[in-house]
């Protein structure tokens, strides 16, 4: 790399729209560019400030200092950029000359802890106060007197001019202007053969050709197919832009697990870098579910001599891409890792801008491209802060950006490795941050205990939450009443006799009709036989007669084996003669598509003249809890419908468990739209019935078709539903609004995260339901 000659800079008076000499224009590096132009779109934007505080203890000479801070101003030419757009070209315009003032605090007033209150204000200030990029200065300083010996200097500076690795040598070279200026010496320092300048104008003129086509190659084969996100388990849905709000979650890797890891990375022929790189990869794979998990990675890119010794912002992302789909070991993980780590390496001179604009992946304003997740391992030693006849301490402070979703920065520090989590509060509870790296710690010491085990089973779970998990969350032992299904809905008509227990369509019944219908249907069901457990199919349509069939065979004593009249013939004649029922209610226009049986038929619509002879009084029967309540037939995953035995003590926990969460009361209306052979109906049917609520029908028609559906749900003025997620997409797709009074309930399948934020805006409340046959 040489030097830019004058050929190559562009002069004022060439430009036209510069006015003052030997000012200059470069093309700004590729890094550079990208936060130009996110400052184009959010020009009052901190995001990209970065605040060094220090504290000074003993006697400072200020005006030495404040020299020495215009001396490094005047040695790199980027301290003296300014960012604007020239021609129509986005360039870096270095003045000849700039002067940084010293801006003075007096603190002195003040007791310990209001300065120390106040520091921190100062430094929050500085980094919520955005900095021009047109106007400049790139750099501001101010110094707070606290005592005659004591004193708080904070350096702020836009990204756009520095790096990591731009600290430690502003501060290096702080501390030997310091020390001759202080004794009234001149600056020993050597003139800097090369400016940050050269280096965008050789990056420029470099990434072209051939040299451009080997690194594209190269990263374009590594990224091919990636993921465009990493679909981490959020707390809150992810905002449609991104506002970058963040907090910092600090732990430490204790000192027997870093030796341990080191043991093992040595072991392996692996960086400690590597290692922990395939844990944090390992552990967002087990989180996210994803087999394929991109990490970015942040280097310092200095690796030519000539910008060793330069300010300015040199520092890549490598995006690292690392696959789960076989499930390694975590040994052969390593190994993956280390090749992959050694290939990023050798081809790092590629920018990270530069590998975007070319991918040219879909962009979101609500995510960051390729990478949204950080790490970084700070394994050099930081060079002390030194100032002569001055003790110096770094001030802490606490970050309040986040410019990824998740940033884990990593420190080895006196054999043991401090860590920064810096996560998006818009996503995560610092709960959550701090519950994940309590994880990363788990899985690390499982690592270094067996890594030829398969990534997908180590153990992440801490302690506690083992304790928690398999001990205090199954300590669910609760009273409920020791009665039957039915025993719940007579006790509830006599609370509320003349309410609208169900509806259909125009038609519906109170709770002491259908109380009335269902007993005498009981008694004409004994009266031919019926008694304990006896199996009743269930073959009707969906119909207040349905409700009276329900409830009439419960109070007989009996159970339920429901058919529905939809499902495909051979299904419904295997569930015929694999149960064995005794008895078929239907209704008459379904008589002559029942399969073959030798059942005892009740059309309940046909018959319902002798039915009603029966008396409508509540039966006094032996009938207990642990007596079957219903036979449910599962979907049959193995070829044949299994059938699985209910029994009314299970479904009455169920039941009262619900009544409190999700909770119904008397004032609700649930839309009852679910086949009364899936398991879920139980909740639909019998919920509202022990709680005075109202239960409405849907039809089957009504329940497949999105317009009807939505048109029942308004018209019922329903407070309740509960649907799979097919049909709540259905309803959306048909232009569903939304209810903020509706309780949504989801079930039946899983609910997609992407759906479940659709859906939670619209309604009061969503709950994801499962299993309710494996909780009854």
């Amino acid at each position: 790399m040489e030097p830019t000659t004058n050929i190559d800079r562009t002069t004022a008076d060439e430009l036209g729209e510069l006015s003052a000499q030997s000012v200059y224009a470069f093309p700004m590096s590729f890094a550079q560019q990208r936060l130009w132009f996110l400052n184009q779109f959010e020009p009052e934007s901190t995001l990209y400030n970065i605040v060094w505080p220090i504290r000074l203890h003993g006697r400072l000479n200020v005006e030495a200092l404040e020299k020495s801070l215009n001396e490094i101003v005047r040695r790199h030419e980027v301290l003296r950029a300014t960012f604007k757009t020239i021609n129509d070209q986005p360039v870096q315009v270095i003045a000849p000359s700039v002067v940084i003032p010293l801006a003075i605090k007096n603190l002195t007033d003040l007791s310990q802890d209001q300065q120390r209150q106040e520091v921190q204000r100062l430094i929050a200030a500085e980094a919520e106060t955005p900095i021009n990029l047109q106007t400049g200065p790139m750099i501001r300083a101010q110094l707070a007197y606290l005592a005659d010996e004591e004193h708080a200097f904070l350096l702020t500076l836009h990204h756009i001019v520095s790096d990591r690795w731009s600290r430690g040598l502003f501060f290096r070279e702080l501390a030997a202007l310091y020390e001759a200026f202080s004794q009234g010496h001149r600056s020993l320092l050597p003139e800097l053969p090369l400016q940050y300048t050269d280096f965008s104008v050789w990056q420029r003129q470099w990434l072209n050709g051939e040299n451009l086509e080997k690194q594209l190659s190269y990263w374009k084969q590594q990224l091919a197919g990636a993921p465009s996100t990493l679909e981490l388990p959020t707390d809150h849905p992810r905002p449609a832009a991104r506002s970058f709000h963040g907090r910092v979650y600090s732990f430490q890797l204790a000192s027997d697990l870093v030796e341990d890891l080191k043991a093992l990375s040595r072991r392996e022929g692996v960086t400690l870098f590597m290692l922990l790189l395939a844990g944090l990869q390992t552990l967002l794979a087990r989180y996210s579910g994803q087999e394929d998990i991109v990490v970015g990675t942040p280097i310092a890119n200095r690796n030519r001599a000539e910008i060793e010794n330069l300010i300015g912002f040199f520092a890549n992302t490598l995006p690292l891409r690392t696959n789960f789909s076989d499930d390694p070991t975590f040994r052969e993980l390593l190994a993956r890792v280390r090749d992959l780590t050694l290939g990023a390496y050798a081809h790092q001179d590629l920018p990270f801008e530069k590998l975007v604009e070319e991918l040219n992946p879909e962009r979101s304003q609500s995510h960051n491209p390729i990478v949204q997740v950080l790490f970084a391992l700070q394994n050099a030693p930081m060079q002390e802060l030194r100032l002569a006849g001055l003790t110096v301490e770094s001030i802490a402070t606490q970050s309040e950006g986040s410019k990824f979703d998740l940033s884990l920065f990593l420190t080895e520090a006196h054999n043991a490795i401090q860590c920064r989590l810096e996560y998006n509060t818009d996503l995560f509870r610092e709960s959550t941050a701090a519950r994940m790296m309590a994880h990363f710690q788990t899985l690390l010491r499982e690592v270094v205990a067996n890594p030829e085990q398969r990534v997908s089973e180590y153990e992440l779970l801490t302690n506690p939450e083992r304790q928690q998990v398999l001990v205090e969350w199954n300590d669910t032992a609760a009273d409920f009443p020791a009665v039957c299904i039915h025993d719940l809905f007579q006790q509830q008509t006599i609370k509320s006799p003349d309410s609208v227990a169900v509806r259909f369509g125009n038609l519906s019944m109170t709770y002491a009709e259908l109380n009335h219908r269902s007993n005498q249907l009981a008694n004409y069901l004994r009266g031919r036989g019926v008694s304990a457990e006896t199996l009743i199919g269930l073959y009707l349509d969906r119909s207040l007669d349905m409700m009276v069939a329900l409830l009439g065979i419960l109070k007989a004593g009996a159970a339920y084996v429901p058919l529905d009249p939809v499902y495909p013939k051979e299904r419904i004649a295997f569930i015929v003669e694999d149960s064995g029922v005794s008895v078929l209610i239907t209704q008459e226009h379904l008589i002559n598509s029942l399969p073959a049986h030798s059942a005892t038929v009740v059309a309940i619509d046909k018959e319902w003249d002798e039915i009603s002879k029966e008396s409508a009084a509540n039966l006094s029967l032996d009938i207990t809890p642990e007596n079957l309540a219903y036979l449910l037939y599962t979907s049959g995953s193995t070829g044949k419908p299994k059938g699985v035995q209910i029994e009314h003590r299970a479904v009455v926990n169920f039941l009262a468990a619900m009544r409190q969460q999700p909770g119904l009361t008397e004032r609700d209306i649930l839309l009852a739209v679910t086949t009364l052979s899936f398991d879920i109906a139980g909740l639909e049917l019998y919920l509202p019935l022990v709680c005075g609520a109202q239960v409405v029908l849907a039809d089957r028609e009504q329940a497949a078709n999105g317009k009807e559906l939505l048109r029942l749900m308004q018209e019922s003025q329903a407070t309740a539903m509960q649907a799979t997620p097919a049909t709540w997409r259905l309803l959306l797709d048909s232009g569903w609004t939304g209810n903020p009074k509706l309780k949504a309930l989801c079930g039946g399948e899983a609910l997609p995260r992407s759906l479940a934020e659709q859906l939670r805006p619209l309604c009061g409340e969503l709950w994801n339901m499962y299993g309710p046959t494996e909780t009854t």
